[in-house]
């Protein structure tokens, strides 16, 4: 997920928060670890195995967690001994950040995304490279040659943060896009989605059509502003639909590598003129700018939500949810929506391995050895194949041939079953750790993961396989640009790239995202006779801010770490 980083310097100087946390540790002192026993399984661990509780804090909320309580969790506790004592953002994850570096209290891991740096900053990591030669073969197997992309700086050669995006993933299915409920094209005879105009039009045909749907107001398009989520479903469609990829809040030049803020591109004010005339038109939500990320879902799950412009993890509960509902005329179908023809969606755009956001052992950890032996275990195979597939013969099967394999009943469940993950854990535990992605084959020549190209279509709904097959497409994917066209981006993604809390970089930043959330709902709720005025103060303010010089100290780093992946 595209993470803002916001970057709260007074976190480190404000009394009033190291008071709030020694309030806080003082009424809670003790209750964590007493949680995390009672939360703890009653199960039997294997061997020698003392067993031992690590916190751990992660910038993505995780609202299905419920500690080891689950069958996944349960075998990870026997084989290793290890309960992890979960804590996740709910806000803005630099908040949390800020002040565990300022209290100098931390986690024993964390993971930090966009703001490690203030955890670097605050001396609270453990260099893991030593422990990784010594103690996790399985690490070291896992990552190979990108433990080097690991590497904090060109000034240290530290290796804080294990990468937790998926290893050699291959990409199958399009995280980013506009989406359409089948019914919306199966009813307008499948009509071309490839710019911004065939989509609107789409919309705008088939709400005039069915003002309601199941008895309540239908919403033409909606979309999800709450806090950071804001740049996720408004901001950030304005480089994807206008031919650059995912860097975040950055433009970088292919060529010369030099970066800009993507919403002080000319393409990229045209893009938000579109959405304002959307509003103008009455086809965007009343609500997006106010609405809180439930409520939004909640919307998509009632089915009468026609379009959405996301990515599909904030979607995929919902979506879930209305399979389960057999409401499969109202799920979504993805398309490759540009501004125009002459520009092309980078959707699958390589980025090569990203291994900058990640999991961390705190200074604070009362046994790092311990730790890095647990993602070493997590790592290995076996932890693998249980965490994707779960445990034999009750959330897989095994052929005679010794090959895994899931019934049509097992399968189903997962698709269909919105709490299949919180009940069972499978898929819960991985992205704490080191593992492959998709299409990659452990020793056996068997996919660690479910997924498989061949097999992605069998996941579909009669109704999606009959839209695809209208637009001669056997996955979404295809209708999607080819990654291979595109280069390989030398400096992996600009979200990754961090910079230390005195950068010169750091104030402009803070104060442009501020600019950022106050002046783009403005502009699109504009009168569209009001909006380049209102997108010139914008403009304007930003330039105030001193943000060609912040951009000019960013394309430092771009270059520094072209430089340094390049070795």
């Amino acid at each position: 997920m595209v993470h803002f980083k916001k970057k709260l310097l007074g976190g480190f100087i404000a009394i009033g928060l190291l008071l709030l946390i020694a309030a806080c540790n003082s009424s809670e002192e003790g209750s964590s670890d007493e949680q995390a026993d009672n939360d703890a399984p009653d199960v039997e661990i294997d061997g020698d195995l003392e067993p031992i509780t690590f916190s751990f804090f992660a910038a993505d909320n995780n609202p299905d967690w419920t500690g080891m309580d689950t069958d996944i969790g349960e075998v990870i506790l026997q084989e290793t001994g290890v309960s992890l004592d979960g804590d996740f953002a709910l806000g803005d994850p630099a908040e949390r950040i800020s002040l565990f570096a300022a209290s100098g209290d931390f986690p024993d891991f964390i993971l930090p995304k966009g703001d490690a740096n203030l955890l670097v900053d605050a001396g609270a990591m453990v260099d893991l490279r030593p422990l990784i030669e010594e103690h996790a073969p399985n690490i070291q197997e896992v990552y190979g040659d990108y433990l080097n992309r690991m590497q904090w700086s060109e000034n240290d050669e530290s290796i804080y943060f294990l990468g937790t995006s998926p290893v050699d993933e291959e990409w199958w299915s399009p995280g980013n896009g506009f989406w359409l409920q089948h019914d919306v094209v199966r009813e307008l005879g499948y009509p071309e989605i490839r710019t911004v105009d065939d989509f609107e039009s789409a919309i705008r045909e088939y709400y005039e059509m069915y003002p309601e749907i199941d008895g309540q107001p239908t919403i033409p398009l909606s979309l999800l502003a709450d806090d950071w989520r804001l740049l996720i479903s408004v901001t950030n469609p304005a480089f994807w639909t206008t031919g650059a990829s995912d860097d975040g809040e950055w433009y970088i030049d292919e060529e010369t590598h030099e970066a800009m803020l993507h919403l002080r591109r000319p393409e990229a004010r045209e893009y938000l003129r579109w959405l304002n005339q959307m509003n103008a038109d009455g086809l965007l939500d009343t609500e997006t700018f106010v609405q809180q990320e439930d409520q939004y879902k909640s919307k998509i799950a009632s089915g009468r939500v026609l379009g959405l412009i996301d990515a599909d993890w904030s979607i995929s509960e919902p979506q879930t949810a209305l399979r389960e509902d057999g409401k499969y005329e109202r799920m979504y179908g993805v398309y490759p929506v540009t501004l125009d023809e002459s520009y092309e969606h980078r959707n699958f755009q390589s980025t090569g391995y990203l291994p900058t956001w990640g999991i961390g052992i705190t200074v604070d950890n009362p046994d790092p050895v311990r730790a890095i032996k647990f993602l070493d275990w997590m790592a290995s195979e076996e932890a693998q194949i249980l965490n994707n597939w779960g445990i034999e013969d009750v959330h897989y099967q095994l052929d005679e041939e010794g090959n895994r394999y899931l019934t049509s009943e097992q399968r189903e469940e997962r698709l269909s079953d919105s709490n299949f993950n919180k009940r069972t854990g499978i898929d819960m535990y991985k992205s704490y750790g080191p593992h492959y992605g998709d299409g990659v084959l452990d020793s056996t020549g068997q996919p660690f993961t479910i997924n498989r190209r061949e097999s992605l279509r069998d996941d579909y709904t009669e109704i999606e396989k009959e839209v695809l097959d209208a637009y001669d497409a056997e996955i979404w994917a295809d209708l999607y640009p080819d990654g291979d066209q595109f280069p390989v981006k030398p400096w992996g993604a600009g979200y990754q790239i961090n910079w230390d809390a005195d950068s010169p970089i750091s104030v402009p930043f803070q104060r442009a995202s501020d600019s950022i959330y106050t002046r783009i709902p403005e502009a699109i709720l504009a009168d569209p006779e009001e909006f380049d005025a209102v997108f010139d103060r914008f403009m304007d303010e930003l330039e105030g801010h001193g943000v060609e010089e912040m951009e000019a100290h960013f394309t430092e780093l771009v270059q520094k770490r072209v430089e340094l992946w390049s070795e």
